[in-house]
């Protein structure tokens, strides 16, 4: 067994279907060690699936960093959603870019070039293999896509560790206005907590919508409770009946994930 079965720390997945809902593989945990997300794969995959992964961590911890003009481990990133199904892909290639102990260079140049579901993985590899902000500017990146499960991987624990306090607040107002639900928003209780000019932003943006007779994010209301500075554990929010919004809100529904912009569209 490699290192990158054992070394403990969190990950994330979602679905990897082109076109698919902002939701989380309903076979991988959503928080996890590598260790346990490592051994929910393999129960889950077949014996076919589960000697591929294996082989492709023992070939990227033998062979790892860059070699030539494409490594063999990146190979097996594009192979992995059609060896361990689609469904598993996001995880899978978490556990093969840590065996690779991939680093910011790695790691921005298989963002670069990659399909939009390898650009998820590098954004969920993000927490376990940079240590230092680096590596933001392919967050930032993604945070300019309009692809839901592009910027849902955005907001994860890299994130809300190492974004700036005005990009943070930026990105949850993306992901307000683009359907993408702010349970996927890495340590949101945390860092909205008296935020004052987060507030002054959602009532903003909740003012604006208001005015032009669309409905507010029913996710406004879970968020804005966070800003107040005497607030305590966040509690339940009764948020206003929804108004009725005929296509005219110009933000795509909360299940839907357009393609991302220019070569971020690509899927495998």
């Amino acid at each position: 067994m490699t290192h990158s079965r054992t070394h403990a720390h969190q990950a994330t997945s979602v679905a990897d279907t082109p076109g698919g809902p902002v939701t989380p593989d309903p076979h991988t945990p959503l928080t996890t060690s590598l260790t346990t997300l490592h051994r929910h794969l393999t129960a889950r995959l077949g014996e076919a699936a589960r000697a591929w992964l294996d082989q492709a961590l023992d070939e990227a911890a033998a062979h790892p960093g860059t070699h030539g003009p494409i490594s063999p481990w990146e190979l097996r990133l594009a192979e992995a959603g059609r060896r361990c199904g689609p469904e598993h892909a996001d995880a899978v290639r978490v556990l093969i870019l840590h065996a690779a102990r991939a680093d910011t260079d790695a790691l921005t140049r298989v963002y670069a070039q990659g399909t939009a579901a390898e650009r998820r993985a590098v954004l969920h590899a993000l927490p376990h293999l940079v240590s230092g902000p680096q590596a933001l500017p392919l967050v930032e990146d993604a945070l300019r896509t309009n692809d839901t499960r592009l910027l849902a991987a955005a907001v994860g624990p890299y994130a809300a560790r190492h974004l700036a306090a005005h990009q943070w607040r930026h990105a949850v107002l993306k992901c307000l206005f683009t359907g993408v639900p702010v349970t996927e928003v890495a340590e949101l209780d945390r860092r909205a907590r008296a935020d004052a000019e987060l507030a002054r932003m959602l009532g903003d943006y909740a003012a604006e919508r208001t005015a032009a007779g669309r409905p507010v994010p029913q996710d406004l209301y879970r968020v804005l409770p966070l800003t107040d500075p005497e607030a305590g554990p966040p509690a339940p929010v009764t948020p206003p009946p929804p108004a009725a919004d005929h296509g005219t809100s110009g933000a795509p529904h909360p299940h839907t994930a357009p393609g991302a912009d220019g070569a971020h569209g690509k899927e495998s």
